[in-house]
């Protein structure tokens, strides 16, 4: 299966009082470089990086498997990022996940694209989360659906998404202070 990788990192940070972009782990390495590197190794061809504000001050990785896209429209909520980032997918399926969980283990994102649902998330004791696997049929009807600081829940719910339990493997959190 030819998956795209989608970060989602274009937010402003107002909780962590700037864009969770620019932030680094404690050895340095970037958030947006973890993420990438993360689902390149979880066996997506290639990522997308989905950047707004601050995007002319992200360092991105070099590697030619990750890009990046400009979301212009950042600031009216997550649902820009996500349609732009489905936008610049290419492949069988997108693998979504945000660039606020610098600690997500390699093992969920493989356990959720092994799955090989058409519309697949990971979910950690029982509670949504990413990344969250979604086949090509499904991102123009997302991107029609999804609206303000909402992913695609509602629709995914709608649409019998395939929860993959992953709580032995990651509590889930994304880190917002």
């Amino acid at each position: 299966m030819s998956i795209t990788g989608v970060v989602l990192a274009a937010g402003a940070g107002a909780r962590m009082g700037r864009p969770k972009a620019l932030l680094s782990t404690p050895d340095g390495a970037s958030w947006v470089r973890v993420a990438s590197e993360l689902l390149l190794d979880a066996g997506c061809e290639r990522v997308v990086v989905v950047l707004g504000a601050s995007a002319s001050s992200v360092i991105m990785p070099t590697d030619a498997s990750i890009t990046s896209v400009v979301n212009a429209d950042w600031a009216s909520g997550m649902a820009s990022s996500l349609r732009v980032g489905l936008a610049a997918a290419t492949g069988q399926s997108a693998l979504v996940t945000v660039v606020d969980m610098p600690e997500l283990p390699v093992a969920v994102v493989r356990r959720v694209i092994a799955s090989g649902a058409p519309l697949a998330r990971a979910v950690f004791d029982g509670r949504p989360g990413h990344p969250v696997l979604i086949a090509a049929e499904h991102w123009a009807p997302i991107a029609a659906s999804v609206s303000g600081d909402y992913g695609a829940r509602t629709y995914l719910d709608a649409h019998g998404v395939l929860d993959v339990e992953c709580g032995d493997l990651y509590d889930g959190h994304d880190i917002d202070r």
